[in-house]
């Protein structure tokens, strides 16, 4: 099975390269993590961002047709706990299901982009840069399989209150 973090924007600086790929070449088995860049439209001085990111999101179900689960994120959405998260992606590996984990552009997804995704989460309620979220949903991805692995990189109960 494969997860997709699918995102609006090509040109990432060397330490997001550096980190993404990190992440996906400690995936082995049967969970493979995968990063699919579509192209940000240019923004202008006076753009229509509604049409901007409206052509986003379009180019972005185009690319992601074929994957049956798509994650929408967007600080609005809902909050996952890591070990939740490690629960679903042992649900998808299970069932031999793919998944997009999708960030947006500049002005995030539409909110039609959203309502038509399979869920929406949220990393956080504050906003954070595009190359930050890709760098965080691919550490995250690793963690949980991490967790269903048996791996001791997760230790979240060391200092349980």
């Amino acid at each position: 099975m494969k997860v997709t973090i699918a995102a609006v924007g090509t040109k990432m600086p060397g330490w997001v390269e550096q980190a993404c790929n990190e992440y996906q070449k400690r995936l082995v088995g049967p969970c493979q993590l995968e990063f699919l860049a579509v192209t940000a439209v240019p923004r202008t001085k006076n753009a229509d961002l509604a049409q901007i990111a409206k052509l986003e999101a379009q180019q972005l179900e185009k690319k992601l047709a074929a994957i049956p689960v798509i994650i929408a994120l967007d600080r609005n959405g809902k909050t996952l706990t890591t070990e939740k998260f490690a629960s679903r992606l042992q649900t998808w590996v299970d069932e031999a299901q793919d998944v997009a984990l999708v960030i947006g552009g500049p002005e995030g997804l539409t909110p039609d982009y959203i309502s038509r995704a399979s869920e929406s989460w949220s990393l956080s309620a504050m906003t954070m840069a595009h190359p930050v979220a890709r760098v965080v949903m691919a550490e995250q991805v690793y963690r949980a399989w991490s967790i269903n692995a048996g791996l001791p990189y997760h230790r979240a109960e060391t200092f349980a209150r």
